[in-house]
């Protein structure tokens, strides 16, 4: 690898460039899951920021949690017998029953995905 240098006063300073990022959204998994390994996974974080893949990263991380919360909250309400029914006969009973199923999904993927 060959590196150019610029004179800036008196010192040569070496020519860096970050690679480009791409234009996709970390979104509040990516932040949480960012958090985490800046608190707990230190090297990891500084390898993944120096090698310039610490958004894509975050990025493929946000978009595998969304995919799994998604998944798991159909899988629970098809075990649950949440459907389209009980929305239009009881809307409170169905609202709550979502509300419950989406915090126990979010659960999952916070300690699978986020969290590890």
């Amino acid at each position: 690898m060959e590196l150019k240098y610029t004179k800036h006063g008196d010192y040569f300073l070496p020519d860096l460039t970050l690679p480009k990022n791409d234009d996709r959204d970390i979104g509040v998994y990516g932040r949480r899951h960012c958090d985490y390994l800046k608190k707990h996974r230190k090297i990891v974080y500084i390898n993944l920021l120096t090698s310039g893949k610490l958004h894509s990263y975050l990025a493929d991380i946000n978009e595998q949690a969304t995919d799994r919360l998604l998944t798991a909250m159909e899988q629970m309400k098809k075990t649950q017998g949440i459907t389209e029914e009980l929305k239009a006969a009881d809307q409170m009973a169905w609202v709550g029953a979502m509300n419950n199923i989406k915090a126990c999904a979010e659960e999952i993927v916070l300690k699978e995905l986020i969290y590890n």
